[in-house]
C-alpha cells in the first residue's frame, strides 16, 4: 500500500484541518516522519488506521477520546494506491464523526471511493460495507494491519534492545505467533518422545538378541538345523495323524449310517402287525371286488321280482274284482 494524501481535522492534537501530500515523499520509495515526542507522528498513523477501519488501535474501545477536546466534529480522508497484476488502483476513504459525549464519538459519514480514468466511483457509503470492502481490498483485518504494517509506538525500541529468546518472544507477541510456536514445541516434544521410545525399544530388542559372535552364530545355525529336522519329523507325524483322523471320520460316518438303518428297520418291524392287518383288508377288498357283479345282478333280479310280484298282485286284485262283478251279474241275471 502506498499513501498518497491524508487530510485530518479534529483528531487528537490536530484541531485544524491538515493536508499531507505523500506523493513527493513516496517517489524515492522510502521516507521518514521525524519530530519530538508528542508532536503528532503517531497520530498520522492513527489517522490512516481510523480512515481505513474506523478505529484507532491504541484508543480505548477504538474511538474513545480520539477527538480534540475543543472540537465537536472530526474528519479524516485518506487516499492510497495498491499495485495489482492489471496495474495500480487508487482509493480514497472519507470518514466523519461527531461528539457523542465527553470522550465518545459517533460516525456521521463513511464513504469508499475508487478512481477509474479520473472518475470517482463510490464503492460503499455505509460503515459496515466500507470496513468489509477495505478488508477485501487490503487482504488484512485491522488487527493484521496494526501488527504487520503499523508497528505500535514504543515496540520498535523495545525490539532493538532484545536478543535471542526474548527477541523471538517479542516477534511472536507482535505478530501473534504464539500458537504456532506452542504447536511447534508440542510437535517437537512429541517427536522427541516417539524417537526416544523407538530407541529404547531397539535397545531392548538388541539386548534380547544376545551374543552375535561367530561361535554363537554357528551354534544358532546348528540349532536351526536341528529345529528344521524336528519340524520335518513333526510334519510327517502330523500327516500320519491327519490320515488316521480321516480314516476314523470315515468309520464314524459308516457307524452313524448303520445306526440309522437299524433304527429304520426297527421302526418298520414295529409296523409289521398293522401292515398285516392292512394286507388282510386288502385281500378281502379284492375278493369283494370280484363278487360285486353278482351282487349287482342279484339286486337287479330282486328288483325285477319285486316288480313282477306287484304286477301279479295287481292282476289278482283285478281278477277278484272281475269275479265279484261276474257273481253280481249272475245274481242279477237269475233274478
Amino acid at each position: 500500500m502506498r499513501p498518497i494524501h491524508l487530510q485530518i481535522a479534529g483528531l487528537q492534537s490536530y484541531r485544524e484541518a491538515q493536508d499531507i501530500d505523500f506523493s513527493a515523499l513516496t517517489g524515492a520509495g522510502v521516507f521518514g516522519i521525524f519530530g519530538p515526542t508528542g508532536s503528532g507522528k503517531s497520530t498520522l498513523l492513527d489517522a490512516m488506521t481510523l480512515a481505513l477501519f474506523g478505529k484507532v488501535e491504541r484508543a480505548p474501545g477504538g474511538t474513545q477520546a480520539i477527538m480534540n477536546q475543543a472540537e465537536q466534529t472530526l474528519s479524516v480522508s485518506f487516499t492510497f494506491e495498491l499495485g495489482h497484476a492489471l496495474g495500480v488502483k487508487r482509493y480514497r476513504v472519507d470518514r466523519q464523526f461527531k461528539r457523542g459525549g465527553d470522550v465518545s464519538v459517533l460516525g456521521s459519514l463513511c464513504r469508499l471511493i475508487q478512481y477509474r480514468d479520473d472518475e470517482a466511483i463510490v464503492l460503499a457509503d455505509k460503515a459496515g460495507e466500507v470496513n468489509q470492502q477495505i478488508q477485501d481490498i487490503l487482504g488484512l483485518s485491522m488487527a493484521d494491519f496494526t501488527r504487520a504494517v503499523v508497528l505500535p509506538q514504543g515496540k520498535f525500541a523495545e525490539f532493538l534492545t532484545l536478543t535471542g529468546k526474548d527477541r523471538r518472544a517479542m516477534l511472536q507477541r507482535l505478530f501473534h505467533l504464539e500458537p504456532y510456536g506452542d504447536r511447534l514445541s508440542a510437535k517437537t516434544a512429541a517427536r522427541f518422545k516417539e524417537t526416544d521410545v523407538a530407541i529404547r525399544a531397539l535397545q531392548a530388542e538388541q539386548q534380547g538378541l544376545g551374543d552375535a559372535s561367530q561361535a554363537a552364530l554357528a551354534l544358532a545355525e546348528q540349532r536351526l538345523g536341528e529345529a528344521r529336522e524336528a519340524a520335518r519329523g513333526l510334519r510327517e507325524r502330523l500327516a500320519a495323524c491327519e490320515r488316521r483322523a480321516a480314516e476314523l471320520r470315515a468309520v464314524r460316518e459308516l457307524q452313524r449310517e448303520r445306526a440309522s438303518l437299524a433304527a429304520r428297520q426297527a421302526a418298520l418291524a414295529a409296523q409289521a402287525p398293522r401292515v398285516a392287518q392292512l394286507a388282510a383288508r386288502l385281500a378281502r377288498a379284492a375278493q369283494a371286488e370280484r363278487l360285486r357283479p353278482l351282487v349287482r345282478r342279484r339286486s337287479a333280479a330282486e328288483a325285477q321280482l319285486a316288480q313282477q310280484r306287484g304286477v301279479a298282485r295287481a292282476a289278482a286284485e283285478a281278477l277278484g274284482a272281475a269275479q265279484g262283478a261276474l257273481a253280481a251279474a249272475q245274481a242279477a241275471h237269475a233274478a
